[in-house]
């Protein structure tokens, strides 16, 4: 265990030393919950964070997907070290961040890569996690294999609707 977290230490400062792109900020931890594909619970110094990936949108629970998004989320971050980079607040107050797997990849990236989750509207990455979405797309891969996806943010909308309205 010790061996493996020296590694992982190693890894991420020769990540942090090689690629500009990681910040002093960054962080390792360890992914304690996932929640839903988009939505996981972090340690780190002795506290426990709950973490929204940055930049993506998984199914909710209830939507087609949404079990799927969350068991792959789950089988790749799931009680692992992560590296958490560019955390902060977004706009409904939630904390956001990318998280990073141990070669580097990140997850949101490969959620989306898998349809398992939509590029958020105006997402900070920009062209290229739209142009993921576009091949996971063209690629039926999915909830895009289903006619017409309605994403979360959608979906969410139409239910408070219809709460308001029934008896």
């Amino acid at each position: 265990m010790m061996f493996r977290t020296l590694c992982f230490v190693g890894v991420t400062i020769a990540l942090v030393v090689t690629c500009p792109a990681l910040s002093w900020a960054d962080f390792v931890a360890r992914v304690i919950t996932v929640h839903e594909g988009d939505r996981l619970t972090i340690r780190h110094d002795g506290r426990s964070e709950t973490i929204h990936l940055k930049d993506i949108d998984c199914p909710e629970l209830k939507q087609p997907y949404g079990k799927q998004a969350k068991l792959a989320t789950a089988a790749y971050v799931g009680n692992r070290e992560v590296v958490v980079r560019a955390l902060k607040r977004d706009r409904q107050g939630r904390t956001t961040a990318e998280i990073l797997l141990q070669d580097g990849r990140n997850i949101g990236h490969e959620l989306v890569k898998e349809g398992l989750a939509w590029s958020r509207p105006g997402s900070s990455e920009g062209q290229s996690l739209v142009d993921i979405e576009q091949l996971a797309r063209a690629e039926g891969k999915g909830l895009w294999s289903e006619p017409n996806p309605v994403p979360p943010w959608k979906w969410k909308a139409t239910k408070k609707t219809s709460r308001k309205y029934s008896n």
